[in-house]
């Protein structure tokens, strides 16, 4: 098992990759808090992990309020005693506006997408420090890489944000044994707040620019994390990883 005795942190783990990366990281012997605001649904998932013999919990967590991850935290140390593995998977689309200059969402997309990346990282850190390292692995997107039509410019903004933060992080915590790393998922199954990315007329015109023809799947960008969380990638840092079937390639 590639994360046995592993204890990670998963955010936004109740659906789509965030729930893909948690299930999978049980299956390889990792012992997953399953991080959300969807009480439900992440509670279900928690749920199924336990029933298909792995080890998980669940907890509640706006990733924007640090109260709420120095709380998150704090279960996770009480419990398990140590982070090895966090996976800032949380997100909102920007698409799901005809105002692609809104200031109201701009600042909700920014707060989720990039402040609570941040908060994160800076959590994530000190606890790592106490046990001598880890994995930060950090959702970025294609977005962060390229500007695009029909979706908030603060889409794209925080995703290069989040690249960015990788990197700077990656340089400063390299001596503490933490390694961070970004994965950039292209067309993938569209999101709980996805608006025009979820149109079929949409998707495909973008699916003209993806190489491999087809969007992706949440579980492949799940074995993508799973690589930069485990060992296997024990030399890498600072680097990113493209789940996008070829599109930044164009």
């Amino acid at each position: 098992m590639r994360l046995r005795d592993k204890v990670a942190l998963v955010t936004g783990a109740a659906s789509g990759m965030g729930a893909a990366t948690a299930r999978l990281f049980a299956r390889e012997g990792a012992r997953v808090m399953v991080a959300d605001l969807l009480e439900e649904e992440g509670r279900a998932v928690a749920r199924e992990i336990a029933g298909a013999g792995g080890t998980a919990r669940f907890q509640r967590l706006d990733v924007a309020d640090e109260g709420q991850w120095e709380a998150a935290i704090a279960a996770l140390l009480a419990e398990w005693g140590r982070l090895d593995v966090l996976v800032n998977n949380a997100g909102i689309s920007g698409s799901a506006t005809n105002d692609l200059y809104d200031t109201a969402l701009w600042d909700r997309i920014m707060a989720v997408n990039a402040r609570g990346v941040f908060l994160g990282v800076k959590h994530g850190v000190a606890a790592m420090r106490r046990t001598g390292g880890g994995s930060i692995v950090n959702l970025s997107s294609i977005s962060g890489n390229v500007g695009q039509k029909r979706i908030h410019c603060a889409y794209n903004a925080s995703k290069g944000a989040v690249r960015i933060l990788t990197k700077s992080v990656a340089v400063q915590e390299g001596e503490a044994g933490i390694r961070v790393n970004s994965v950039h998922p292209g067309l993938m199954p569209p999101m709980r707040t996805s608006g025009a990315t979820a149109d079929p007329a949409v998707r495909a015109k973008m699916l003209e620019h993806v190489p491999l023809g087809r969007a992706g799947e949440a579980e492949e960008v799940a074995r993508a994390v799973l690589f930069l969380a485990s060992d296997e990638s024990s030399y890498i840092t600072g680097a990113e990883l493209h789940v996008d079937g070829g599109y930044l390639a164009c």
